[in-house]
């Protein structure tokens, strides 16, 4: 049976007020949030981006979700967790307060927010899955005490995963840094020398302290590595590399599994939606210049994160006439959704209804 994905089109460049207005005449049309009960605590799982150049979903839209959560009686907060890297968000305080120069403070959405994963991303409960990596996952502990969840994602390529959305969103921006950590763990990267200028940015960013410096080039502590990608991600000058095609079907395997424990700590109690519009080549944790790929498509929303994704992806690759391998990263993207449904968790066949 096909899954109901939504689909609200966007002009290029629709203005955010706009799209905001469509989405909650989508919501409230169609009901999509009848799972919320008075009372219910509903986490609102969103991204709070890396910079005010990138392309993350704008506060208005958590304004508005917000606002719809509360009509039918539910308690919403925002919600994120903790980051494995250096940084604006590797913990609860730099992470938040972080939020705010985004433009979330609770002036601007109407939510407080409260990381899922505590002071310093350790705070996690196990939840046992039926997955073939794994019989249980460590998620975000204060998720497995909500009713309700909302997960919000702006969808871009990403340099492990193909592309991130939903999935993404929920297996690994809902999982504890021990979850985290576990994802991470198969890819191990490696500095090309001739490359290297010894600028010391991956040292800097480097959440385990795996790199030191030596006379001609950054070397790698093998032992050290999680294998996290962020000297891949930060380095300028392309003296990072990985062998993905051995690495990324485990990756995405790892990811898909979390997402599955998080969803299932909310039977019938979950929305998801996807933004697509300001569709860039890295996903919203990187500080580079924003570089639109795309021309902006819209927003999709279901309850089913698969076919969600599944539709999601489509549609990019039939409005840019580029398959996402040409648009981001050239590795295969596709697993992910193939993964999802071999485990029967959600569905990538979809029924498009446009609103």
């Amino acid at each position: 049976m096909s899954e109901k994905v939504y689909y609200i089109e966007a002009a290029d460049n629709e203005q955010d007020e706009l799209l905001c207005e469509k989405l909650k005449k989508l919501i409230e049309a169609e009901n999509l949030l009848e799972g919320i009960a008075e009372r219910d605590i509903t986490a609102v799982k969103t991204h709070f981006g890396e910079s005010k150049k990138l392309g993350y979903v704008r506060p208005l839209y958590l304004k508005m979700l917000g606002d719809a959560i509360k009509s039918r009686g539910g308690v919403p907060f925002l919600t994120e967790t903790s980051t494995l890297y250096k940084g604006n968000r590797s913990d609860a305080i730099s992470h938040i307060a972080h939020a705010h120069s985004q433009g979330f403070g609770y002036d601007a959405t109407g939510m407080p927010i409260i990381m899922s994963d505590g002071l310093f991303g350790d705070e996690e409960c196990v939840v046992p899955i039926r997955g073939k990596a794994y019989s249980s996952v460590q998620v975000a502990s204060l998720l497995a005490k909500c009713n309700a969840l909302v997960v919000v994602s702006h969808f871009t390529g990403h340099l492990a995963a193909g592309f991130g959305a939903s999935l993404k969103n929920l297996g690994m921006g809902c999982a504890s840094r021990k979850g985290k950590m576990a994802q991470h763990s198969t890819a191990k990267p490696k500095i090309v020398k001739k490359k290297c200028t010894v600028c010391g940015t991956c040292v800097k960013w480097c959440p385990q302290e795996a790199i030191t410096l030596q006379d001609d080039s950054a070397l790698i502590e093998a032992g050290k590595c999680i294998g996290c990608g962020e000297c891949l991600a930060m380095c300028r000058f392309d003296a990072v590399k990985y062998n993905w095609g051995a690495t990324y079907e485990d990756l995405q395997k790892k990811v898909v599994e979390h997402a599955m424990g998080v969803c299932s700590l909310f039977p019938g109690k979950s929305l998801f939606i996807n933004v697509l519009t300001r569709i860039s080549k890295d996903c919203d944790c990187m500080g580079h210049a924003f570089e639109k790929v795309a021309p902006d498509i819209g927003i999709l929303v279901a309850r089913d994160p698969v076919a969600l994704d599944a539709a999601s992806l489509e549609l990019v690759e039939k409005t840019a006439g580029k398959t996402l391998a040409q648009l981001a990263y050239d590795i295969p993207y596709r697993f992910q959704i193939d993964y999802a449904e071999e485990l029967q968790f959600g569905s990538r066949d979809y029924e498009l209804i446009r609103f």
